[in-house]
């Protein structure tokens, strides 16, 4: 197969790199002549080439200002770029070098807030900024997000520069139709369905990373269309990987494999079309996810990777544990850091798993962190609230009791559902599942008389025996029986009988104020 011709984003074309929607804000803050600007943005030449255009709206130079090179004027149209003036590396020399521009300039200081660190280079910043206001010149600050010291919370102002939309990532896909129309080794899908599949899911990458996934998958397959999501969530693989704040769970498992819990199987049924422009069109907004709380053992976790699975998205693992840092601000950064990240990966699942360890010491007097848990619980509970993103929150705990009753209101969470110890035709029927699981026939073993013998035991306890009796098979020299698991059963002390007084607590709370998983 021939290579795909080269991608239309190039710094050859700038042109080819749609206007984001959020230059007017940054015009307006150039035009009011805001000294000091921090746009926060991973895509420096998507930033660059939009900022190109908005000088020139503007009549103003822009230039730019790396530790490699030092302050230059921008050249949209050339590749490589000489030296900078001499004597403006230095990121205090480039401070006093911005003052002596003799034109109205936008300039951009790229890795800046590596050196704000510098408390002289904080100084410079602050003096510069009180020069500014009485010329044309605007500082932008260009970086991933970082924390602005102290000193220059009120000299600095900052925009997000959000990811492409779904109209900027269409944009990119037609101008590749157009490079790729004559080779018939390679075809874009035209069906709307599929192509808005496709779109969705390069949802949260940057230009640059929707471009590289697209020509892969074009490489590889010779096709772009619905069947080839799967290729493009191994690109959010990739970032949520790197990021090491979240984990990205491949998901084998669906509802098939989770004995009983017909209540929340119907529920999640129902809204299996909830993402799809048909709910939209009906005015139906994204669901913004369930709270699992019961017994440990039953099925929550599993069921977080089967919702998943049904709905077709990616599935990422927030550990609430692994949140706090030891570090001042550094919780709260995370927190905020993983939460804009499965917004950018979305459509997706985004499981925090046992979120009453994470967040359980809201209840005592919270003196002990200064008030850390308070204040990621905060951003976690905002986020909650105003996301629009298609983000499905799957929280699990399994004792609800010690979290703060704000993170149950509605608006947090769709529902709340209690899973409990199964019932005696569950347990039959989850024996059969495991069994098959370990490549035994259910109808070979009396999974009815080993239903009846664990009463009180948790699905995973209810495995274990499975897993235990095949050892016991194994040493004897022979297939797998029911009474090999009988005796795996027999020595076997069930979770409810060593905490059934905590236990019955999660019960008895659960009473009214949640609804049963079965």
């Amino acid at each position: 197969m021939s290579e795909v011709p080269n991608m239309p984003t190039s710094p050859e074309e700038p042109d080819a790199i749609p206007v984001a929607p959020v230059l007017g804000e940054i015009e307006t803050l150039v035009r009011a002549r805001y000294p000091l600007i921090a746009i926060l943005s991973w895509e420096e030449e998507r930033v660059m080439t939009n900022l190109f255009r908005l000088a020139d709206k503007l009549d103003k130079h822009l230039m730019e200002w790396s530790i490699t090179r030092g302050l230059l004027r921008y050249r949209a149209h050339v590749p490589t770029q000489a030296e900078g003036r001499k004597g403006t590396k230095d990121p205090l020399a480039v401070l006093k070098s911005i003052l002596d521009l003799s034109e109205p300039s936008i300039v951009v200081l790229k890795d800046f807030e590596n050196y704000l660190k510098d408390s002289a280079v904080r100084r410079g910043l602050r003096d510069l900024a009180l020069a500014l206001r009485f010329t044309y010149t605007s500082v932008i600050i260009l970086a991933p997000p970082f924390s602005i010291p102290r000193e220059l919370d009120k000299d600095i102002t900052l925009v997000d520069f959000p990811l492409p939309t779904m109209e900027e990532l269409d944009d990119l896909l037609r101008r590749i139709e157009v490079e790729v129309d004559e080779n018939p080794e390679y075809n874009i899908t035209k069906g709307a369905e599929e192509r808005h599949r496709l779109l969705e899911a390069a949802m949260g990458l940057t230009l640059a990373e929707a471009e590289n996934v697209f020509a892969k998958t074009l490489v590889k397959t010779g096709r772009l269309g619905g069947d080839q999501v799967p290729e493009v969530f191994s690109e959010k693989r990739q970032i949520v990987r790197k990021s090491g704040l979240l984990e990205y769970v491949d998901v084998k498992e669906s509802l098939d494999d989770i004995g009983g819990l017909v209540g929340l199987k119907e529920w999640l049924a129902e809204r299996n079309l909830a993402f799809t422009d048909k709910a939209r069109e009906f005015g139906l907004p994204p669901p913004k996810g369930l709270l699992l709380l019961g017994v440990q053992g039953c099925g929550k976790s599993l069921s977080a990777k089967a919702i998943a699975s049904l709905y077709r998205m990616p599935l990422l693992r927030l550990d609430m544990g692994a949140i706090f840092g030891s570090y001042v601000g550094e919780s709260e950064s995370r927190i905020r850091q993983a939460l804009q990240l499965a917004q950018g990966v979305s459509p997706c699942v985004l499981w925090i798993d046992e979120i009453d360890k994470g967040l359980g010491g809201l209840r005592g007097s919270g003196s002990g962190d200064s008030g850390t848990t308070q204040r990621v619980f905060g951003t976690l509970v905002t986020w909650m609230q105003e996301n629009t993103r298609p983000v499905f929150v799957a929280a699990t705990a399994n004792n609800i009791s010690v979290l703060p009753p704000e993170i149950m209101r509605k608006g947090r969470f769709d529902e709340i559902f209690f899973v409990d110890l199964p019932e005696a035709p569950t347990r039959e029927q989850i024996f059969g599942i495991h069994l098959q699981r370990v490549g035994r026939d259910p109808q070979k073993i009396d999974c009815a008389r080993l239903a009846e013998m664990t009463s009180g035991f948790s699905g995973a306890e209810i495995e274990a025996a499975v897993v235990s009796g095949l050892f016991r098979a194994l040493h004897a020299g022979r297939d797998l029986e029911t009474k090999d698991i009988a005796k795996a059963i027999e020595q076997t002390f069930p979770l409810s009988f060593t905490m059934r007084e905590e236990i019955e607590g999660i019960r008895n709370w659960a009473k009214g104020r949640a609804r049963p998983a079965a």
